[in-house]
């Protein structure tokens, strides 16, 4: 039986850890679908076209080390915007979520568009303030010059643009069950994933 798991949200929530802590408990394969537009941001950002950019995109730039940048972010959230891009990404993402035995995916429109048919959804979230410390003290950590302030800034302005856009805006799917981390652990977020997953996995046996 192939089994689906749809986790989304906005950034700075927990849900790339909590979709790796699923997909390793369940032996399922993970996507993290924001690289693939991470990936077509950092192209744009050397001068590549956004559509032609995302046509010839490959697994290798998906391990390119400077992906996680607030620059490379704010990049992937305007091409994100593009129908053409989406267009061509969600190919690579439904053929990922095809395979044998399922997957987890994580991204923005995966319980809404991209696997709409995904046993467990799940919709990962924390307060804007909670995700800008978190990406702020990433960043500190990793040797950028920023501040709290501006970092805030870029979450709201990502949040804006990704829930307002016309092409597969981030929203929850109506069936998908909230994760709120602002209070809680990783321990305790992931706990709470695996709960949710496994009752859908069990009510599917």
């Amino acid at each position: 039986m192939r089994f689906l798991v749809a986790i989304d949200g906005p950034a700075a929530a927990g849900k790339g850890t909590i979709s790796k802590a699923v997909a390793a408990h369940f032996s399922l394969a993970h996507l993290d679908t924001g690289l693939l537009y991470r990936a077509v941001g950092a192209k744009v950002l050397a001068g590549a076209d956004p559509v032609e950019a995302a046509k010839a995109l490959t697994p290798e730039d998906l391990q390119v080390d400077t992906l996680r940048t607030a620059e490379v972010a704010q990049a992937a959230s305007r091409v994100a915007v593009d129908a053409q891009v989406r267009q061509c990404l969600v190919d690579f993402q439904r053929s990922f979520a095809g395979r044998d035995g399922g997957a987890v995916l994580d991204g923005r429109d995966i319980g809404t568009v991209i696997c709409p048919d995904a046993q467990a959804k799940l919709f990962v979230t924390a307060s804007a303030e909670t995700r800008a410390e978190r990406r702020y003290l990433e960043l500190i950590g990793k040797g950028h010059d920023t501040t709290r302030e501006i970092v805030l800034a870029d979450v709201k302005a990502r949040d804006a643009r990704d829930a307002g856009r016309a092409e597969a805006p981030m929203i929850a799917a109506d069936d998908a069950v909230f994760i709120d981390t602002s209070a809680m652990s990783i321990e305790q977020a992931v706990a709470r994933a695996i709960e949710i997953v496994n009752a859908a996995y069990t009510a599917q046996n």
